[in-house]
């Protein structure tokens, strides 16, 4: 069977799946292809249900479909096919693993059991049958998944009251740690401007607040992991959260520096690791002039030069 056909077949089944119209085209096709290691010269009733993530979806549809994808789609691939499919329940997230970090380069995802033998009978009398009896119990279990994503959850309780959901991991945990420990040792009283959180939808970002202090961003990806005013001093905290990567290092020091030129508070600059054996693998690539704080040692902190300590230079 031709690249072409299969990718057709594979177009079809999102139809059938009632996949969003954004979602009704060849990357997305491609992906659930993948989670089939549905190579073309492979009929429906081999496939397979490997654990794949992005970057690997991508180099197979290189390899067995010839469709070569530039290495800054990545992001698409995540958030505008598989997001989707792991919200309808046709794919799981994580299923060996599932509490590891969003963020991490291990993340991985696997085509849902059920619909991996309804699929396998693509083709032959029994697709209808098997397709409509899918259909009818798929929403309840893409509940039941996105309940046990939820219990997998970090609460995070903010000043307000309010209470986030953040994925579960270590990146999250070190995150509430920075908001409710460092927070209340070092910017006390301060105000809760922005906490990231890589599972897209349980984040808090105070997007006014932010403009009022003379920043816009058309991308909030690009911020750090947490940002904190302190409104006694007019200093905005700028801090990452580090447990695999991501520390506050030349370039992203200047990356900050250029996000954050028209802001009228002044910058401090933080990496915050969750213990010393973490910070010990990046203090050789931390930039002059930031600030690093560790969440087992919570009272001290580690100033990276400078005329002053926990303030900023500009």
């Amino acid at each position: 069977m031709s690249v072409d056909q299969k990718l057709q077949q594979a177009s079809e089944i999102l139809v059938h799946l009632g996949m969003p119209r954004q979602q009704l085209n060849e990357r997305t096709a491609l992906c659930l292809l993948c989670l089939l290691d549905m190579t073309p010269n492979k009929q429906w009733s081999q496939a397979g249900n490997p654990l794949v993530g992005i970057t690997p979806i991508m180099d197979w549809s290189r390899q067995h479909y010839g469709k070569d994808y530039a290495p800054n789609t990545r992001e698409t691939f995540r958030r505008q096919s598989m997001h989707q499919f792991v919200d309808a329940g046709i794919c799981l997230y994580n299923p060996d693993k599932p509490d590891r970090a969003v963020n991490s380069p291990h993340a991985a995802y696997q085509i849902e059991p059920t619909l991996l033998g309804v699929l396998r009978t693509y083709g032959t009398a029994q697709y209808q049958a098997m397709l409509q009896g899918y259909l009818q119990q798929r929403q309840t279990l893409a509940q039941m998944y996105a309940r046990a994503r939820e219990m997998e959850m970090i609460p995070l309780e903010l000043g307000n009251g309010q209470t986030i959901q953040l994925s579960a991991g270590a990146h999250s945990q070190l995150i509430k740690d920075i908001v409710q420990d460092f927070g209340a040792r070092y910017v006390p009283g301060g105000r809760l401007v922005y906490v990231g959180d890589t599972g897209d939808k349980h984040g808090f970002f105070d997007v006014a607040f932010l403009a009022s202090l003379g920043v816009t961003l058309d991308n909030h990806g690009k911020l750090p992991d947490v940002v904190i005013y302190s409104t006694t001093n007019n200093w905005l905290f700028l801090i990452e959260s580090v447990t695999s990567h991501g520390p506050v290092d030349h370039k992203r020091y200047g990356e900050l520096t250029s996000l954050f030129r028209n802001c009228t508070a002044g910058l401090v600059y933080v990496s915050a690791f969750p213990d010393s054996r973490t910070y010990a693998k990046y203090s050789s690539v931390i930039a002059w002039e930031t600030e690093v704080w560790i969440a087992d040692a919570p009272t001290h902190m580690i100033h990276f030069n400078g005329s002053r300590f926990l303030g900023p230079y500009n």
